[in-house]
Parts: C-alpha cells; sequence; structure tokens
C-alpha cells in the first residue's frame, strides 16, 4: 500500500472495474494501521451510492463438503449465464502467528481464470469466527465494481456462520451425505440460520446417499422452522464434480431473496445489517484503541498474569483496566 492514497482516483479505478484499483482497495478498507481508516472511510463513502444490487450469497459447511470446488462450479455457470462474480473467501488466521492459509484460489482454478469473476481470500486476523473484519466494506468494493453476485465463503461451521449471515441475503449451508455423522456435526444454531441447504457429492455411488441425507435434513428442519413464517427450508442434492442440481440450487437462493422481498423488504433488511455494521465498526475502532495504545498494552499483560496467578480476579482486572482506558480515551466515562 502506498504511503499517499489518492482516494477519488482510486474510487474511480473501482468503479472502472480496473482490477488492480480494486485489489488496492480492499487492501486499504482491512488496514488496521491508523492512518489508513479515515482514508478508508472516505473511499467507501465514495463507493456506498454505487453498491448495493449484488445478490450477497453467505456459504458454510462441514469440513470436506467441497465448499470450494462447489464455488468453483456455481460461479463458472453463473458467469456463463452473463453475470460477474466475486468471492471472499475469509481463511483461518494463526492465532500464535497471525498466518493465514490462503489457498483458495487453487482450489477455484477454473474460476480464478475468468476476467469475470474476482478471488479474494481475506486473513481473518484471529477475529470473531475467522470472519475478516473488513468482510463489510469489501462487499462494497465489488458492488461498485459492477460485481453483481458476491459469495462469501467461511473457514467453517462455527460462530462466523452467524456474523455472515447478518450480512448477505442468503445463507446456504453445504452439507455431505451420511446424515447420522453429519447432523451431529452441525450444531443447531447453523441449521436455524440456514434458508437453503445442499447435499454436495450426490453423485455415482453416493447419489442414493445424499437422497437419505436430504430426506433426514428435511424432516430436521420441518422439526425447527418456524410454521407462522410461511416458508420452509429447501434441502437440495447437487454435485460440484458433475454440475447436477446446481440449477436448482442457485434457483432456491434467488427463491429465498424473492421472498425476503415480498416479505421482510429487501431494502429493510439491508438497512437492519447497516445497523450491524455500525455497531460492529465501533467495536472494531474500541478494540484499535487498545491494541494501539502502549500503557494499555502493558497493563493489560500485567493484568492477565495476575489473574492467572490469582492474585486478583477477572472482575477487579477488568475494572483496572477500564478505569485505565477512560483516562486513555477522553469521552468514555467508565465509573462516572
Amino acid at each position: 500500500m502506498p504511503r499517499r492514497v489518492d482516494v477519488p482516483a482510486l474510487a474511480g479505478q473501482v468503479m472502472a472495474g480496473q482490477r488492480a484499483g480494486i485489489a488496492q482497495a480492499i487492501t486499504l478498507v482491512e488496514s488496521s494501521l491508523p492512518a489508513h481508516r479515515p482514508l478508508a472511510r472516505e473511499l467507501l463513502s465514495r463507493l456506498l451510492p454505487h453498491s448495493g444490487n449484488a445478490v450477497r450469497v453467505g456459504l458454510t459447511g462441514v469440513p470436506g463438503a467441497g465448499k470450494s470446488t462447489f464455488i468453483d462450479a456455481m460461479g463458472c455457470r453463473l458467469i456463463e449465464r452473463g453475470h460477474k462474480v466475486a468471492v471472499l473467501a475469509v481463511d483461518p488466521s494463526s492465532t500464535r502467528t497471525g498466518g493465514s492459509i490462503l489457498g483458495d484460489r487453487t482450489r477455484m482454478g477454473k474460476l480464478a481464470e475468468s476476467d469475470d469473476a474476482y478471488i479474494r481470500p481475506s486473513p481473518s486476523g484471529g477475529h470473531l469466527g475467522g470472519v475478516a473484519r473488513a468482510t463489510r466494506e469489501a462487499m462494497v468494493i465489488m458492488e461498485a465494481a459492477g460485481y453483481d453476485t458476491i459469495i462469501v465463503e467461511t473457514v467453517g461451521v462455527g460462530q462466523s456462520e452467524v456474523a455472515v449471515a447478518g450480512m448477505v441475503d442468503t445463507f446456504l449451508l453445504l452439507s455431505l451425505s451420511g446424515a447420522g455423522d453429519q447432523l451431529q456435526g452441525i450444531k443447531r444454531g447453523i441449521l436455524e440460520l440456514a434458508d437453503v441447504i445442499a447435499v454436495n457429492k450426490a453423485d455415482g455411488d453416493n447419489a442414493a446417499e445424499a437422497r437419505i441425507t436430504a430426506r433426514d435434513l428435511s424432516i430436521a428442519m420441518r422439526l425447527m422452522n418456524d410454521e407462522s413464517s410461511g416458508r420452509r427450508t429447501p434441502v437440495l442434492t447437487c454435485s460440484a464434480l458433475t454440475h447436477t442440481g446446481l440449477d436448482e440450487v442457485w434457483q432456491a437462493v434467488l427463491d429465498h431473496r424473492a421472498w425476503v422481498e415480498s416479505t421482510i423488504g429487501l431494502t429493510r433488511r439491508r438497512a437492519d445489517q447497516q445497523v450491524d455494521w455500525l455497531w460492529a465498526q465501533i467495536e472494531g475502532t474500541v478494540v484499535d484503541s487498545l491494541r494501539s495504545t502502549p500503557e494499555l498494552v502493558s497493563l493489560g499483560r500485567r493484568l492477565e498474569s495476575e489473574v492467572e496467578s490469582s492474585s486478583v480476579s477477572a472482575l477487579e482486572a477488568s475494572s483496572e483496566f477500564l478505569a485505565a482506558y477512560a483516562k486513555a480515551v477522553p469521552g468514555f466515562g467508565w465509573g462516572d
């Protein structure tokens, strides 16, 4: 990232669909450097009026469900129909080193070759459930650049799904055949979030087993769904390998989005998501201030040591830290 960023020029590059400009813009909004935050805000303010028209899909699934292969196949299919597809794939960052695998491009080889696709693997940076903090901002950038389909791939079944479900139109859960083991591996909360469920790898000898799994998942969803909503979560089978069932899965995604528009209202849903974004930004800024204030970092380490040794309680340590934070950050008002 250059030291000086010409924000108006960068916004122009993004809206012109220039890949180098898109990459620089996402790097800017992902940056944790304090000097980059006002630049990122200015950039997003310029791009927001040109965003919001894409179909936003969150994708998750148990390990081995074939998420990247599914995206590769589905993305290519959508591009063949004239769409532009952006994939924001959040990789798990190491909690010890901060490192990230960032291997999604190798697992989406065919899609990565298309000029109408943009794949951005972003390290989670240790934030909640592996969701990259700047995912919402990256979605704005991709939409302003003319991408009409945004797919957010999460790292797996966990807390990240709650965050992703709060920023997309439709949440798609990818499962595998073998209902007993798979149902045990999927938390109830994740099933409740799912708007569409697809049992992948329904090909060859697995086809019959996939249908059985889909049946069992359908039964589970009937028990869990709120009948008052007037909608039942569809459970389908597909194969990213043979491309069978992909059209039906995508139609289910579009049907859900149409249902949202006719009931809740897509504008209302997006407005609620903007409020969530507001608080995510506030929380992120607070956390950044904690990490960038040397005296607070030093105090935090000392308090951690004292809590570990049981010389002070966690409650006492947190009170001391917040009192110090109130002094370091004027207007916080802790203890007033």
